[in-house]
């Protein structure tokens, strides 16, 4: 147990532990022990929250800089709706987490979780580790104590010990009728925002691809794309071979939605046809939507592997669902007075960003003693020299084990970084951090820096740190599987080629950091 809670302190601090970068100062000085909310007569003091919003903002931040590239962008400062900026709504939303946490601890008794003395010990030793590695203004930036620090661990660890103990009586039984997956391969060609001549274009290009797959339909589809034109490719994808939406209510569609097998991911006209094919069968025409035209084979009408997958993901959507009916019930029902004023003067700007260190130095042999001592390093680790993959800022790029203090810009490296687990019998769950490699296609072509080019990088799921319902979609998976995971871009997520398109990302799961 006491492993466990070192991970979980460190994973928790790990994007803050750079919050001395900033591109930008604070307009106003926090007052950090000021109460910004009371929880069932316990007060939160805003440094505990402000911690929690800047972690967030570098995890958000991370995320746009691996798309966009550089740091020259503007998010935070963009109304978003009721005249609030995105800025806003986040910091709202983070004392909205900070509250549910402190009621977390509440309820942790009930579902035997405790924190023992060794896990106080751990938590102890990560929050001076973080003081010490952050300079005297970041700290002040902030706004934060070191009991504020090992509040906001002691609140991530309950956060994440309880989470089990709640969805534990899910009904997991999922029957094969269900759950069934059929396969198939598909290419899309896309005629959205295009001419009539273009049009034109694209179905004379489907169709020279639909004419040599139906004569060969064993020959490899991807290549046969490509002869035609370079810019084609084949995708892989799964559907519910059985259709129940007449037998189901709305409530029930919508449970079944969230999966990335979903039939819904795909245009009706597609899935009416694949439902009429057998194993190995070419659809007798190319398929034509309001947005672009498909040439398909149906690979497997009863897949086994994709329905196993099925299952779990619909057990992980129980398991969603309750989990989020059982904190939203304790956050109705809990007495909950937030002090408006105190949260307003916690900003989140475009002129006050944060940003991951440029440098990591060697450890001298003191603290790489010090540090085998404390065990913290046990958590994955990637180069703090590279700008972070997405949600790099959420893994433990850089770790709170220095016992000398260091400067702002620079963190000690970690002594030994253990590597993620390949046991395919793994399955990946909520808080589990997982190394993926993904390749992101609007309209079946790659799009600029939307793939981790083969390099793998850290994501836990349910950190949020990813568009959309990203991460839901790989609950379930395991090592070694090959998720296709679809997603919408905002349609003011700055990036005029993503700005509200749908993309699908090819995504590997290498492994999972046990």
């Amino acid at each position: 147990m006491k492993e466990m809670t070192k991970k979980t302190a460190v994973v928790a601090m790990a994007g803050i532990m750079a919050a001395g970068m900033l591109t930008g100062c604070g307009e106003k000085k926090l007052d950090g022990s000021k109460t910004v909310a009371t929880v069932d007569g316990t007060e939160i003091p805003l440094g505990v929250v402000s911690l929690s919003v800047r972690d967030g903002q570098m995890q958000t931040e991370a995320m746009y800089r691996s798309y966009m590239g550089g740091s020259d962008f503007d998010i935070w400062d963009t109304e978003a709706e009721k005249g609030k900026t995105y800025g806003e709504q986040f910091v709202e939303q983070a004392l909205e987490d900070v509250e549910l946490m402190y009621i977390m601890k509440e309820k942790a008794a009930d579902y035997d979780v405790e924190l023992t003395d060794d896990d106080e010990k751990a938590i102890e030793e990560a929050a001076a580790s973080f003081m010490e590695a952050n300079s005297d203004e970041a700290i002040a930036d902030l706004a934060v104590t070191e009991d504020q620090v090992k509040t906001f661990l002691e609140l991530e660890t309950y956060k994440q010990r309880i989470h089990d103990p709640i969805i534990a009586d899910v009904d997991k039984d999922v029957s094969d009728e269900e759950a069934q997956q059929s396969s198939f391969s598909y290419v899309s060609i896309s005629t959205a925002d295009l001419s009539d001549d273009e049009i034109k274009q694209k179905k004379e290009d489907a169709q020279k691809i639909q004419d040599e797959l139906t004569k060969d339909p064993e020959g490899d589809f991807d290549e046969i794309a490509k002869s035609v034109d370079d810019s084609y490719s084949s995708l892989e994808g799964t559907f519910d071979a059985n259709d129940t939406s007449d037998d189901e209510d709305s409530e029930n569609e919508d449970s079944e939605e969230d999966s990335s097998t979903s039939s819904s991911t795909y245009p009706d006209e597609v899935i009416k046809v694949l439902r009429t094919l057998d194993d190995g069968e070419v659809a007798p025409d190319v398929i034509e939507t309001d947005t672009a035209y498909y040439v398909v084979k149906l690979n497997q009408k009863n897949d086994e592997e994709a329905t196993e997958t099925k299952k779990e993901s619909i057990i992980s959507t129980r398991e969603q669902d309750l989990y989020t009916e059982t904190t939203d019930k304790w956050m109705e029902d809990a007495d909950i007075k937030e002090e408006k004023k105190v949260l307003k003067t916690l900003k989140v700007t475009d002129n006050h960003k944060y940003n991951q260190p440029t440098a990591t130095p060697e450890p001298t042999e003191e603290a790489a003693d010090t540090t085998e001592d404390t065990e913290v390093t046990e958590t994955p680790e990637a180069d703090a020299t590279e700008t972070p993959e997405v949600t790099e800022a959420a893994s433990a790029t850089t770790t709170p084990e220095a016992t000398e203090a260091a400067s702002a810009t620079t963190t000690p490296e970690a002594t030994e970084a253990p590597s993620y687990s390949t046991d395919t019998s793994l399955t990946v769950k909520d808080g589990d951090t997982v190394n993926i490699d993904y390749v992101g296609k609007i309209d079946g072509t790659a799009f600029d820096r939307g793939s981790t080019d083969g390099k793998g990088t850290d994501l836990v799921i349910g950190s949020g740190s990813y568009i959309d319902n990203f991460e839901d979609q790989l609950v379930g998976a395991h090592p070694g599987d090959e998720v296709e995971v679809t997603v919408t871009f905002p349609d003011d997520y700055g990036v005029d080629e993503l700005n509200g398109k749908e993309a699908v990302f090819d995504v590997t799961v290498n492994g999972i950091y046990e």
